[in-house]
C-alpha cells in the first residue's frame, strides 16, 4: 500500500507555512537572544524569511533585492557595529519587572484576536496581475511615482552610514 503524494495545493502551503515558521523563528531568535551577536543571526534569518515569502509572492526582484540590502547591507553593518562597540555587559542590573510579560502576552493576543477577525470579516477579492513586475518597470515606478520615497529611503540610508563611521571612529577604547 502506497501513500498519496500531495497536490500541488497542498506543496504551495507547505512552502508558505516553512517560510512563515522561518521568519517568525528569527524574529524570536532576535527579540529574545541573550548575546547582540546572536540577536543579528536570529534578524538575518527573519530577512531570509521575507525574502522567501516575497519569492513566493511571484516578486523575485524584491526578493533578490531583500537579500542583497537586508541581508547582505543592513545585517552586516550591525555586525561591524557590534564589533566596534564596547563589550556588552554579563548580566542585566535591576529587578525583573513582573508585570512586563503578562502585558506583552495581552497585548498580543489582543493584536492577533484582531487580525483574525479582520481575516474572517473582510471579502478577500482575487485582483488581476498588473504587469510583468520586470526590473524596468519598478525602475521606471520608483523614478516617477514613488520618487519622494525613494529619496526618504537614501536620506535614511545616508544617515545610518553617518552614524556607523561616528561609532566606528570612536572605537571600543571611548
Amino acid at each position: 500500500m502506497s501513500l498519496p503524494l500531495p497536490n500541488a495545493d497542498q506543496l504551495v502551503g507547505a512552502v508558505f507555512l516553512v517560510l512563515l515558521a522561518t521568519t517568525i523563528a528569527g524574529g524570536f531568535i532576535a527579540c529574545n537572544a541573550e548575546r547582540l551577536v546572536r540577536a543579528v543571526a536570529g534578524l538575518i534569518i527573519c530577512f531570509v524569511g521575507v525574502a522567501g515569502l516575497y519569492y513566493f509572492l511571484n516578486s523575485p526582484f524584491i526578493a533578490m533585492m531583500q537579500i542583497l540590502i537586508y541581508v547582505g547591507a543592513v545585517a552586516v553593518t550591525i555586525s561591524f557595529a557590534i564589533m566596534f562597540a564596547a563589550p556588552e555587559q554579563s548580566k542585566k542590573h535591576g529587578p525583573p519587572n513582573l508585570l512586563a510579560g503578562p502585558l506583552a502576552l495581552i497585548s498580543a493576543a489582543l493584536v492577533f484576536g484582531g487580525f483574525i477577525l479582520l481575516v474572517l470579516k473582510t471579502d478577500w477579492q482575487i485582483h488581476p496581475k498588473e504587469n510583468s513586475g520586470s526590473v524596468e518597470i519598478i525602475g521606471q515606478r520608483l523614478l516617477t511615482d514613488y520618487s519622494m520615497v525613494f529619496e526618504l529611503i537614501s536620506i535614511v540610508l545616508l544617515i545610518a552610514i553617518i552614524g556607523a563611521l561616528v561609532i566606528a571612529r570612536r572605537g571600543r577604547s571611548s
